[in-house]
């Protein structure tokens, strides 16, 4: 049965981005720091920088590392995580990935101006969408065939979903850091914890990893 999941990094005041990107930092100061964790892990190294020596921690992060990529079907994301908020007139933008990108699934991009969907010889595909969370959800759960979905980010894409009662299992690495701006993932989502079961663990890193599985 298809799952719908989402795996986000947010700092101890609970913001998944920050505020303070530019041209020549797309991804802000306090980037570097709110993902070391998960960067250092084993398939991080394998998965996004194509090590595959064995390099990178095998700890509690790399569970959860190893977990965010399994039995993935299709996943969906907003704009900004593609990176369209960055090059938004620049028709040959491929995302930030080279022409590897990780997922080698269907990724569907939540935007208001649809492009060309685009193929990459890994399995890997981006098609562009203008549609509702559930109608994106219809497509996702379509391409993933039987596997489950997930909901990549951002915060503000996840934070809709969220909110209309779409995800089943919600996992967040809560790393020991103030970054004090950006997007916050927990903004009107009181009570989100009804109707879920609730674990925590910590990682020898320091990272705190809560999960939200709705429960039946």
């Amino acid at each position: 049965m298809t799952r719908v999941r989402v795996d986000l990094n947010i700092s101890l005041d609970g913001f998944a981005t920050t505020t303070d990107q530019t041209p020549e930092n797309p991804f802000g100061e306090d980037w570097g720091r709110l993902t070391a964790a998960y960067t250092a892990t084993r398939t991080f190294q394998e998965r996004v920088f194509h090590d595959t020596s064995g390099a990178g921690t095998t700890g509690v992060d790399e569970k959860y590392a190893a977990q965010y990529f399994e039995n993935i079907g299709a996943e969906i994301m907003g704009a900004g995580m593609f990176g369209l908020h960055a090059n938004p007139d620049d028709p040959d933008w491929r995302g930030w990935w080279g022409e590897e990108p990780p997922f080698h699934a269907p990724v569907f991009v939540l935007t208001h101006a649809p492009r060309p969907s685009i193929e990459f010889d890994n399995g890997t595909s981006f098609h562009f969408l203008s549609a509702s969370p559930e109608e994106a959800l219809q497509k996702a759960v379509e391409a993933a065939d039987g596997r489950d979905v997930r909901v990549g980010g951002g915060a503000t894409t996840v934070r809709e979903f969220l909110r209309a009662g779409l995800i089943d299992d919600l996992h967040v690495g809560i790393t020991p850091i103030l970054t004090g701006s950006g997007i916050r993932l927990w903004d009107d989502l009181r009570g989100l914890e009804s109707g879920h079961r609730v674990t925590s663990e910590v990682a020898e890193s320091g990272v705190v990893h809560v999960t939200f599985s709705r429960e039946g």
